[in-house]
């Protein structure tokens, strides 16, 4: 289970890597003006992105306030609602830009700090609950403050979705991540150095594949292996994700260095890292197997006792109904006991690293 501190991590990264416009951020929330790309991915907008295509016109991305910890923020969202209902000594205090509503006082930093800094909002009514204002105003003011008499819709309209560990918004963030970073090439950053000094740097490039090994019976094990082959020497590296986490990586192709000529293609590399998959899958301890395939024959002998008698049946439509259910029975019997392993590619690419 993924805490709101690492769930907010992983949907920053992904609004960052698609190139969303943030208009507010802080600890518990995001507000963001989706780009095309992730707009496409999120929204599921077909009709309307087919509309845009056809006719050229520019596009009206949609904008939402992602909180990753509801409870905490609609606490401190009251509280600060409460601050500018009954302001002290009897006056309301008034707001300005980089200031929150009735949380100028001495108790008022922390909850700022939380909802992050906000602009003054309009004359007009309360906003209703998953209605607010422009991008512009603040979060307290779209569900607390004050906003125009009639609600904007449209593009215009910032929707609030809490994305907690489970939510459907979090799952659709984790499978457009999944789709758009299936495939991948990037260069390591070799820094400002590189840049400027008169020799370039060699870079090796690698192809590598993250293998998801799917192990199932009654049970079920999923292993990730992350296998990658310098296409230069044909070494293969069995932690290729160590070798990744201490370099800065760059989808762009950097000044001042060039890439070694590849000894393998595409295809035979590919074939390495399936070989050595396969030789290390052989050397697994399956006794996870073997105990599987007993309780499958213990399920189907029960399967065959119970309709043992049943298919003795005189009647010939009740016994071909009866021999239905029973072969019926055992297909499902041997689905879920039967051990099977499946081996896919979750993700894969070209990575071009300095040259040790």
């Amino acid at each position: 289970m993924l805490t709101p501190v690492e769930v907010r991590k992983q949907v920053m990264d992904y609004l960052e890597a698609t190139e969303c416009t943030i208009l507010e951020s802080s600890p518990l929330h995001v507000t963001v003006k989706l780009s095309p790309r992730a707009d496409r991915m999120l929204t599921d907008r077909p009709y309307y992105w087919s509309f845009v295509e056809r006719t050229g016109v520019d596009p009206e991305t949609l904008s939402f306030s992602f909180v990753f910890d509801p409870e905490k923020y609609d606490a401190l969202a009251a509280q600060a609602a409460e601050r500018t209902a009954q302001p002290r000594g009897g006056a309301r205090r008034p707001s300005g830009p980089g200031t929150l509503p009735g949380l100028a006082g001495a108790g008022d930093a922390e909850a700022g700090a939380e909802l992050g800094a906000a602009q003054p909002a309009a004359p007009g009514g309360v906003v209703p609950p998953g209605v607010s204002a422009a991008p512009e105003d603040s979060i307290l003011a779209r569900y607390f403050g004050i906003v125009p008499a009639l609600p904007r819709l449209g593009p215009g309209m910032i929707r609030r979705e809490d994305v907690t560990y489970g939510s459907k918004r979090l799952r659709q963030i984790w499978s457009a991540a999944q789709d758009e970073g299936r495939c991948l090439q990037l260069f390591e950053d070799p820094g400002q150095r590189q840049r400027t000094t008169l020799f370039s740097a060699a870079y090796e490039p690698w192809l590598a594949v993250c293998y998801k090994v799917e192990m199932t019976c009654d049970l079920k094990r999923e292993e990730l292996h992350f296998i990658g082959v310098s296409l230069t020497s044909g070494l293969i590296v069995p932690d290729f994700q160590a070798r990744l986490e201490s370099r800065e990586l760059t989808p762009r192709l950097p000044e001042n260095i060039h890439i070694q000529p590849s000894e393998l293609s595409l295809a035979t590399g590919a074939d390495r890292l399936e070989g050595y998959l396969t030789s290390k899958l052989a050397l697994m301890d399956y006794t996870w197997a073997e105990e599987a395939r007993q309780r499958l024959e213990l399920e189907l002998s029960i399967v065959d006792i119970y309709y043992a008698e049943l298919l003795k049946e005189q009647d010939e439509e009740k016994r071909l109904s009866t021999r239905e259910q029973y072969n019926r029975r055992r297909q499902e019997t041997t689905w879920q006991y039967e051990p099977q392993i499946a081996v896919s590619a979750v993700t894969y690419g070209l990575f071009h690293l300095r040259s040790t």
